[in-house]
């Protein structure tokens, strides 16, 4: 391949992320997105054109696990024919393993559809043959791992239970929000499943891996001191919140707040972050239904705030309401317009906040 940055694409499965796992053992500069089926997967598409727009190099957009309605194959056709009429050199391969996309595959001839084989093996297989490949000793068991469970077959009984293990491994995987926190997401489940190999020429190896399942979380978020995955876990999520401060922002009246999304937990998480990074007057975590889940830490009422965007309440301190009207967003940037909106609106009309804060 020549030398080119990859925009890889994938499903939020075990299939999905193993591609990706995959594609680590390439040479190339890769980022990775995810999306699961619906309208999620053209905004991460858009998401991708918008970077590979403004880094205007050389790049693969590379699909995997994920089949392409007829409507959204012609439309990133025609985005990347544009951009290569534009003097830009972009490819653009898909690798999938569903019958639903037959349509687009007969069409387009950078959609390649096999259903025989799970789209981690098909990753696998078109790797070797078109990439260069520092393959680990591992990575075909375990491609096979994935190839039985994510295609159902039972008669391979030892990478079967191997695979629902690791299945489960990635869907119970929460602790960070893959919105938010997109690339330290796709971070720790690849860690995940890379660590999962260490068990699989093990005797009793899906029950050694259930049980060490606990273990290989709370290493990937420790740092100095030991401690419940409960706790690391927070410290890790209240650390990336500080990071995104100078973007995750919000004023209201005067008051400084931070924004996030879909990160929940905000008894924890939120107060945490209040203690953490004292001159925030609030936080408010709005689920991706609309749910708005607000703190404070006696510096301004979260309720009558609550009160004021969305007739919700609570208390002083921790309140709560549902956002009228909301859109459900796969892009913080969409979502925090959307907030911002309503700020502006809510500031034109209502008055001073009943709540002063204490000199």
């Amino acid at each position: 391949m020549q030398n080119r940055t990859v925009h890889h694409l994938s499903h939020i499965d075990l299939d999905g992320y193993s591609c990706q796992l995959v594609m680590k053992y390439t040479p190339y500069k890769i980022f990775n997105y995810n999306a699961n089926y619906g309208a999620e997967v053209r905004s991460k598409l858009d998401l991708v054109l918008e970077n590979i727009k403004k880094a205007k190099e050389n790049a693969l957009i590379l699909i995997t696990d994920l089949n392409l309605t007829a409507d959204e194959s012609r439309w990133i056709a025609n985005e990347v024919r544009q951009l290569n009429d534009n003097k830009m050199n972009i490819k653009l391969t898909l690798l999938d393993h569903h019958g639903s996309g037959e349509e687009s595959a007969k069409r387009y001839d950078w959609y390649y559809l096999d259903v025989e084989r799970c789209a981690t093996k098909i990753t696998y297989d078109y790797v070797k043959e078109n990439f260069d490949f520092n393959e680990p000793s591992w990575m075909n068991k375990y491609v096979d791992i994935v190839n039985a469970v994510d295609l159902w077959l039972k008669d391979q009984h030892d990478n079967f239970e191997y695979g629902k293990v690791c299945m489960r491994l990635v869907n119970e995987t929460r602790e960070l929000n893959r919105v938010m926190f997109a690339t330290q997401d796709s971070e720790y489940k690849l860690t995940l499943l890379e660590k999962s190999v260490k068990y699989i020429d093990e005797e009793d190896a899906p029950v050694i891996l259930d049980e060490n399942i606990h273990a290989i979380k709370k290493e990937f978020f420790k740092q100095e001191k030991n401690n419940t995955l409960d706790n690391l876990a927070t410290d890790y999520v209240v650390a990336l919140l500080g990071d995104l401060r100078p973007k995750n922002t919000i004023y209201y009246k005067g008051y400084k707040g931070f924004l996030s999304y879909g990160v929940g937990n905000t008894s924890i998480v939120g107060n945490g972050f209040l203690v953490a990074y004292p001159e925030y007057d609030f936080i408010v975590d709005i689920s991706y239904r609309g749910a708005m889940s607000l703190r404070a830490n006696f510096n301004v009422s979260v309720a009558q705030i609550a009160k004021e965007w969305a007739g919700g309440g609570g208390h002083p301190n921790a309140a709560g309401g549902r956002i009228p009207h909301f859109k459900e967003q796969y892009r913080y940037d969409k979502v925090k317009q959307q907030v911002e909106n309503l700020i502006s609106d809510k500031e034109a009309v209502a008055g001073k906040l009943e709540w002063k804060k204490e000199n």
